[in-house]
């Protein structure tokens, strides 16, 4: 009798993490860390110097040595909307605000001629994902999620440098693209919310560059975009 009175009042006990895995549906903010940076595909004949065709056909640049981009910081707050579909999978979107420049630079063989192109963007991603979760261990439990991100650019300078002479040029990328993504994270409970520290990874699909006869972006194939996210999420 005693025993069925202890599992009886252990069942009344709310689960910690203010009950966000006892409903189906919860809701959460997050706070996240993001760097970012293209993979560049070069045109076959990217080293040739640029060739102005508004002034005779004459150089504007050497010819190059190497263009690259590296990883630069931003920031982003969003929102959490999950399912639980069953125990340990469930369904989420975290709809959310990044401010994350990008760049890339330029190297020349004349090195006074040397540029970083920066695009500056702000974006609303709206990822949708799959999180399979493993057992809980006390009060806590580790997940991994994939699936796909939708983002859209705001406050764009598309069109703000048609006057502007060919160094002055700006690098453009589309505006709406789409990516995948996955990662990892763990779920810690604590008694009137549930932290989930989370690592991701995502890469855009297709070309997101805008391509335009100017020194910066004849060189260039194709552009994609990697984005690091290190997340807290508070459900």
């Amino acid at each position: 009798m005693s025993c069925s009175n202890r599992l009886f009042a252990q069942q009344l006990i709310p689960a910690w993490g203010g009950g966000a895995d006892v409903s189906d549906f919860s809701a959460g903010f997050s706070f996240s860390y993001v760097s970012s940076n293209f993979k560049i595909v070069k045109q076959p004949n990217w080293r040739s110097p640029y060739l102005d065709p508004a002034n005779n056909n004459r150089p504007v640049t050497d010819s190059l040595n190497s263009i690259s981009s590296r990883s630069l910081p931003g920031f982003s707050v969003g929102f959490l909307a999950r399912y639980r579909l069953t125990d340990h999978l469930e369904v989420r979107a975290t709809p959310s605000l990044v401010f994350a420049d990008r760049s890339v630079s330029y190297k020349y063989a004349t090195p006074s001629q040397d540029v970083d192109k920066q695009v500056q963007t702000t974006t609303v991603d709206f990822p949708i994902s799959i999180k399979l979760k493993s057992d809980r261990i006390g009060n806590m439990r580790a997940y991994l999620l994939g699936g796909m991100k939708f983002s859209n650019a705001i406050g764009s300078k598309k069109g703000s440098d048609v006057n502007a002479g060919p160094l002055e040029k700006l690098l453009k990328n589309n505006r709406s693209y789409s990516s995948y993504e996955a990662g990892f994270g763990f779920d810690i409970y604590f008694e009137y919310f549930k932290l989930s520290p989370e690592i991701k990874v995502s890469n855009s699909l297709g070309n997101i560059l805008v391509q335009e006869n100017h020194p910066f972006s004849s060189p260039i194939s194709k552009l994609s975009l990697q984005t690091v996210m290190f997340s807290l999420f508070f459900e």
